[in-house]
């Protein structure tokens, strides 16, 4: 497997993401949305922060089941029900990115939404990896 990840100079330096993302390998894993729902169904973390942590812990958690590990993300979308927190947030979340997944980075996204489909999810994460 194979992952190369583009960050052209004509763009702006990438911040917590990389700009594109071309990958070889031998399957596909389709990560469903996450949330920071434990083991129970119930949901984690009364703070954007707590609950990015166990999100991504859980998509994770889902990739290496899956045979994938971090660096094999490819893409990762954040659905963030408020997007002016996520931003004011966004160093420690990356600290969080960085502790779980490491340094190198998706191609990503962040998109704010109304709300998650419990409501007291504050953000939810899904994405796609490329492993051998």
């Amino acid at each position: 497997m194979s992952l190369h990840r583009h960050n052209p100079a004509e763009l702006a330096p990438p911040t917590g993401f990389s700009h594109a993302v071309t990958a070889t390998g031998s399957h596909l894993v389709f990560l469903a949305g996450q949330t920071s729902l434990d083991r129970d169904g119930k949901v984690t973390g009364e703070t954007l922060p707590e609950q990015f942590e166990t999100a991504l812990g859980n998509l994770l958690s889902a990739l290496r089941h899956a045979g994938g590990s971090p660096a094999d993300l490819a893409r990762v979308t954040v659905y963030a029900t408020d997007v002016a927190d996520y931003r004011r947030h966004a160093p420690e979340l990356g600290r969080i990115w960085r502790r779980l997944a490491g340094r190198d980075y998706p191609a990503m996204a962040v998109i704010g939404v109304v709300r998650l489909w419990d409501e007291q999810a504050l953000v939810e994460l899904d994405g796609f990896a490329v492993v051998d």
